[in-house]
Formats: structure tokens, sequence, C-alpha cells
């Protein structure tokens, strides 16, 4: 089916129409945004120089941090300016773009949560083969193939989208372009769409979610035949801030997309878009680092270096 796209632009319909909430809001975001920002900055730029820091766990976490980067500057920019302006509308190519940029990075992430996980369990579960399991040269196929993979994903997913006709109405009930609002506005069949956002949910969340919890139970199994408490609560540190973010992730991302169609609420799934594209990026530095001496004493030395600077 060709492109007969009559809609040129749409209308975000974003949260309230009340002028003070709107202030409040816009306020309340861009702290987020700004902490989400400068925290995944810093914290990348304390692993990049700190020496002891470059290993495959920290690795993992840097692209984690830039795919946190991607996912905030893809949405809040545009929330921000819809809070504030009397035009709340995004072009055709914007929402388009946006929508791209944001399946991608939150493909990435569910990708990249299994890697993290498949590191833990060797460091844990196999840790006389640590060195060779998770060699720089696999760690760099698993970061590719976890690019590649969710930009594949995303595309196909855009490509399908842009096949689809909008005659009106324009207005979506939503903060920013996501793919289930989306298609509540097509004029034509959205079959092929759903089809392909149920084989994409099934693989980036489902899948994942499962391998993730594979690993976990056999890291879980390993921690608690260690007969130090001290070794116990050492092992389990190394895991738990990558589960509490994973669980937290995960738990916003199955609601939002995997959701029957009927039971769709717009107002359930902005609260679910916001956690997992802002509160998410923002608090995942600080879950990382705040039990993490390493991570600490790597960012007391870059605050210095700035210090000293400035």
């Amino acid at each position: 089916m060709s492109n007969q796209t009559v809609v040129t632009e749409f209308v975000l319909q974003g949260f309230s129409e009340t002028p003070q909430l709107q202030v409040l809001l816009f306020i309340l975001f861009l702290i987020l945004y700004t902490v989400a920002l400068c925290g995944n900055s810093l914290f990348v730029t304390a692993i990049m120089f700190s020496s002891g820091l470059h290993t495959p766990m920290y690795f993992f976490l840097v692209n984690l941090s830039v795919l946190d980067v991607v996912c905030a500057c893809t949405v809040v920019p545009k929330l921000l300016e819809i809070l504030v302006a009397e035009k709340r509308t995004i072009s055709y190519e914007g929402c388009m773009t946006q929508m791209f940029f944001l399946t991608w990075s939150v493909a990435a992430e569910l990708l990249l949560f299994t890697a993290m996980a498949y590191d833990r369990y060797v460091a844990i579960c196999q840790p006389l083969h640590y060195s060779s399991m998770m060699s720089p040269q696999v760690c760099a196929v698993l970061a590719g193939a976890v690019w590649s993979i969710s930009v594949l994903g995303a595309g196909i997913n855009t490509c399908l989208i842009l096949q689809l006709t909008f005659c009106g109405p324009n207005v979506i009930d939503h903060f920013f372009c996501e793919i289930p609002p989306l298609l509540l506005l097509s004029c034509s069949s959205t079959y092929m769409n759903d089809v392909m956002t149920v084989v994409a949910d099934i693989f980036f969340a489902v899948l994942n979610f499962l391998l993730t919890m594979v690993s976990y139970n056999f890291i879980v199994s390993t921690i608690l035949k260690i007969r130090t408490a001290e070794g116990k609560l050492h092992a389990f540190s190394t895991c738990s801030s990558h589960l509490i973010v994973v669980t937290m992730y995960y738990s916003t991302i199955i609601y939002t997309y995997l959701n029957p169609g009927s039971n769709y609420s717009p107002e359930k799934s902005k609260i679910m878009a916001v956690l997992y594209s802002t509160v998410s990026p923002t608090l995942n530095p600080f879950i990382y680092t705040l039990r993490n001496k390493d991570v600490k004493a790597a960012l007391q030395k870059v605050f210095i270096f700035l210090t000293k600077k400035l």
C-alpha cells in the first residue's frame, strides 16, 4: 500500500489544560531532564577516565547511559515545548522521527539488559572463565548486536507506520508520538502493524525478560551456595542494582506495549511513558552509583578535576 498521507501534522494533547499545572509540570520535567543529562554524562565521564572501571559491566553501563540520554532527548524537549506553547503540534516527519528514535532506544535497552544479565551470570557462576567468555571482542559483538537489532526493529515498525493513511482526526492523546496511540488514528488497516507490534513485543520484551530471569535464577542459586554471609552480600550487591532497574523498566514497557488495544488507557499509558522515558533515565545513574564505591571514587576525581578547571 502506498503512502497516501493526508495529515501533515499531529496535535499532542499532553497532560492538562490547567495553566498552573502546566507550569508545575514544565518545572518538574525540566528538572528531571537536566538531572538525567548531567547524571548520565558524569557517569560516562567517570567510567571513561577511570582505567579501573574499564570492565565489561561498566562497558554495558556506558551503553545504557547513552541510550538513556537518547530516550530523554527524544521525548522531553518536545514535551517542554507543548507545556508552554499555545500550539501543541508536531509535524508528520517529526512525529515519525520521534517514534523511530524512541522505539530504537527502548528496544536497545531491553536487549542490553539481557547482555548485562549474562555478564553477571558469567561473573558469578563461571568466574574462572570470565576473562575469556567476556573478552573485549565478545563485549563488542554483544553491544553491536544490541544496537543493530534494535535499529532494524525500529526501522521496520516505522516503515509500516509510514504505509498507513492518516486522514483525521490528528489529535494524539499523548505527550509524544508512540505506536499504540498512532495506530488508533489510522484510516487504513493496521493489521500488519498489529502483527509486527506483537512480534516485536514478544522478541524484545517477553523473550528478553525470560532470558534475564533465567540468568538471575542461576545467579541466585549460585549465591545461595556461597558459605560466608559476606560473600553472599558482595555477590548480591553486584546484581541488585541491575535487578531493580530491570524490574522497573520491564513492568512499564510490558504494560504499555502488551496491553490489548481494547484495554488501552491513554491516561495510564502516559504515566507508564513518564516512568520509562523520563524517570528511568534520571534514576539509573543514581541506582548504579549509590552502593558502588568504585564509581563514587571515580566521580570524586571528576568533580575535583572540574573544580580545578573552574
